[in-house]
């Protein structure tokens, strides 16, 4: 096993499948068990959830009319999150696996408050930790809190788990001769704009040395594949490839 701990990070849109909004059962159950894999072979794992299958945020149509203001908008998107990492323990202890969910707002009894020293305790036991409602505060992503969720746990690796097979010179559903990038710095990806994580996270990642590794959350078994070392989806990297051509 390449990677022991490892960050993966979730889009709300992923969970809910093919439906326009909302949870999908199946999305769930499949990615919790690709989490088992993962667990079953001995790897730590953490996962911050996102929000935007239940609330997009910012892009609302509503805020844009100033009817909602964007700091309560990003509030109202770090609930949908908590939603979203409750939904998913269920799936996960449905099929053994022990979790925790930590919260950067407290909201006591519903999950615990995030402490990383705990949160290391309970990988180190097999357990798996959700991390919701991203840094707790408002003009931050959860591609941002997974970065920083990574660096405090001690992450070897941050994986973005997306619906397709990493980072492409184009949009792959978009130009058939969009080509793909196995390994890309960081400063790369400001220069392209990649958009599969948002500038910040990538800064971060860039000032703290954390790889990223985007990859097709959707394939089975893709998973366990980039924990064990397979050159799966795109590296994104700070100095020096991790990965040889």
């Amino acid at each position: 096993m390449k990677y022991k701990r490892s960050l993966l990070k979730l889009s709300g849109e992923a969970l809910m499948g093919g439906n326009e909004f909302g949870l999908h059962s199946t999305s769930l159950k499949q990615y919790a068990e690709e989490v088992k894999k993962v667990v079953d072979m001995g790897g730590q794992v953490a996962i911050v959830i996102g929000g935007g299958n239940i609330f997009r945020g910012f892009s609302s149509s509503r805020i844009r009319e100033k009817i909602i203001s964007r700091i309560n908008g990003d509030y109202m998107g770090m609930l949908a999150t908590v939603i979203n990492g409750i939904a998913f323990q269920s799936y996960l202890e449905n099929i053994g696996i022990c979790t925790n969910i930590q919260t950067a707002i407290k909201m006591d009894p519903i999950v615990e408050p995030f402490e990383k020293d705990i949160a290391i305790r309970y990988l180190e036991k097999g357990r798996v930790v959700i991390f919701v409602a991203g840094t707790g505060n408002p003009y931050f992503t959860t591609d941002t809190a997974a970065v920083l969720r990574a660096k405090e746990i001690k992450a070897d690796v941050l994986l973005k788990g997306t619906r397709v097979d990493g980072v492409y010179t184009k949009d792959p559903e978009k130009d058939q001769y969009a080509k793909k990038l196995e390994n890309i710095s960081f400063d790369m990806a400001y220069q392209m704009k990649i958009k599969v994580m948002d500038q910040t996270a990538f800064i971060l990642a860039n000032e703290n040395n954390l790889p990223i590794i985007i990859f097709d959350i959707n394939k089975e078994e893709n998973f366990k594949k980039v924990i064990s070392g397979e050159k799966i989806g795109t590296l994104v990297y700070k100095n020096k490839k991790l990965w040889k051509n």
